[in-house]
């Protein structure tokens, strides 16, 4: 690897309105934010990055000032390889984490930051980031469609699968009986041969998960997604997982060694760890070799904008498995701005990018009319 002289951190914050709420158990989105993270060499190349800050969307604001607050600690310094920025920032911020209890936002400014870094490195090397990574050659991975409104979703879906998706989440927690027939529904609009999927973003208690999961096993659903807390005790995610035909799935409000935990441990099958959320991309390849290791799926979870959704494809790629990748169905011109037409969906897969690093750049003039900050 050639080193690399860290000449500029910066970020910038979107907001983009959608003309359709999208729901979920835990609230309603009523715009997508997007965060930018542009890092710059001393010899001009650029990496981009992004931050998660899906929801609230007020947060979108506050991890960008996060991340160019931190861009003095990297500013001047050379780095022989990306994830020693990401170790570094992790080492310096510890105490700042205990004195805000700002966990979350430190993170994904961090990871932000983080993605950045690895898509710099792998450009200035003129390699696809899943290649610099050390993935094999694979030209294609296979999606699922996400972020499905408990309203009508079959509609949704048929219309989905007629595009060529042939897998689908859909966002449960909205009451029991609505739930299952919901799934119900799908199951009939979308075939028994493709993939089902429900998230029900924790808000179930341990025995409604059961109920739940007993009532929806003839529809055959490749994973139930966060049904209860991710802090609840072990012994109701070992119980719950004993009574369900369906494998559990979570990993998105998970970091660290937690993930080494989840790993080891039987009770998870599909492990979900969020690029932008916790890790980058330093961490999610570590989580992904080490669940693909563990004979388990790694699915990375996503609902933001274009570069995390590059960023996602990329390890995912380079960690090999079964999984698949998270994706967003929704207009979002900060998911637009990014991809463009790079990532057609066909029989249930796109291609992956054959680009140095991510494989595309921001369209920030597209973006200029949504940006909130700096004005």
């Amino acid at each position: 690897m050639t080193a690399i002289t860290i000449a500029s951190v910066e970020a910038t914050a979107y907001r983009v309105p959608i003309a359709n709420p999208i729901k979920v158990s835990f609230g309603t989105f009523r715009d997508r934010p997007v965060v930018l993270v542009r890092v710059v060499d001393t010899d001009g190349a650029v990496g981009w990055g992004e931050a998660w800050c899906n929801w609230p969307a007020v947060g979108a604001e506050h991890r960008a000032r996060l991340v160019n607050d931190f861009a003095d600690r990297l500013v001047g310094r050379t780095f022989e390889e990306p994830a020693q920025a990401f170790q570094l920032l992790t080492q310096q911020l510890e105490v700042l984490v205990l004195q805000t209890l700002e966990v979350g936002p430190i993170a994904q400014a961090v990871a932000g930051i983080d993605i950045a870094m690895w898509d710099l490195f792998a450009r200035k090397a003129g390699q696809p980031l899943n290649r610099y990574l050390g993935g094999a050659a694979v030209t294609h991975v296979p999606v699922y469609a996400t972020g499905i409104n408990p309203d009508q979703p079959e509609a949704f879906a048929a219309a989905r699968r007629a595009e060529g998706h042939r897998a689908f989440k859909l966002k449960t927690g909205f009451g029991h009986a609505r739930d299952v027939r919901n799934l119900q529904a799908m199951r009939e609009a979308i075939g028994p041969g493709d993939e089902l999927t429900c998230d029900a973003n924790q808000v179930l208690d341990v025995e409604q998960a059961i109920a739940f999961a007993r009532d929806v096993a003839p529809l055959k659903l490749s994973w139930f997604e966060e049904p209860i807390r991710v802090d609840a005790p072990v012994e109701h995610w070992r119980r719950l997982a004993a009574a369900s035909s369906t494998p559990l799935a979570g990993g998105e409000n998970l970091q660290g060694a937690q993930f080494d935990a989840a790993c080891a441990d039987r009770v998870l099958q599909v492990i979900q760890p969020d690029v932008t959320k916790w890790g980058g991309v330093t961490g999610s390849i570590h989580i992904a070799r080490a669940a693909v290791a563990a004979g388990k799926r790694y699915c990375p979870h996503y609902f933001g904008g274009g570069v995390s959704l590059l960023a996602s494809l990329h390890v995912l790629a380079a960690a090999g498995g079964t999984g698949l990748l998270e994706f967003d169905c929704h207009p979002n011109p900060g998911r637009e701005a990014v991809v463009g037409d790079l990532l057609p969906v066909h029989e249930g897969r796109v291609p992956v990018p054959t680009g140095p690093g991510l494989g595309a750049v921001p369209d920030l003039a597209a973006l200029r009319r949504y940006r909130t900050w700096p004005l």
